[in-house]
């Protein structure tokens, strides 16, 4: 009895690793499913917009700057979906933070 039990959860265990609990995966990293006329999915490359406009200096004045890389709960919006360079993405949360000490900026959203 004790052989049936495990060699029914080894079989479980393949069939699920195979197919997954959603269905056999399509697609792979950042491709995801092909769209209409086999066309895989393309993701352009985000450039710094600092680098772009050769802004060298990021004010905590400028609120209307900051606000668009701060989410609507109030935390600052990270490197990889905004596209911001190292440099002036450690120079942003810094304008940021200043900003919210100084109550330019919210900490959190208002509920």
């Amino acid at each position: 009895m004790a052989d049936e039990t495990s060699t029914h959860r080894s079989d479980s265990r393949s069939e699920r690793s195979e197919s997954g609990p959603r269905g056999p995966r399509t697609g792979g990293p950042g491709g995801g499913s092909s769209g209409p006329g086999g066309r895989k999915f393309f993701r352009r490359k985000k450039v710094c917009k600092f680098c772009t406009e050769k802004i060298d200096a990021i004010s905590y004045r400028d609120v209307r700057l900051l606000q668009g890389f701060v989410a609507e709960r109030g935390k600052i919006v990270p490197r990889r979906l905004t596209g911001v360079c190292t440099t002036h993405q450690r120079r942003l949360s810094l304008a940021i933070k200043q900003a919210r000490n100084i109550a330019l900026l919210p900490f959190a959203a208002r509920f």
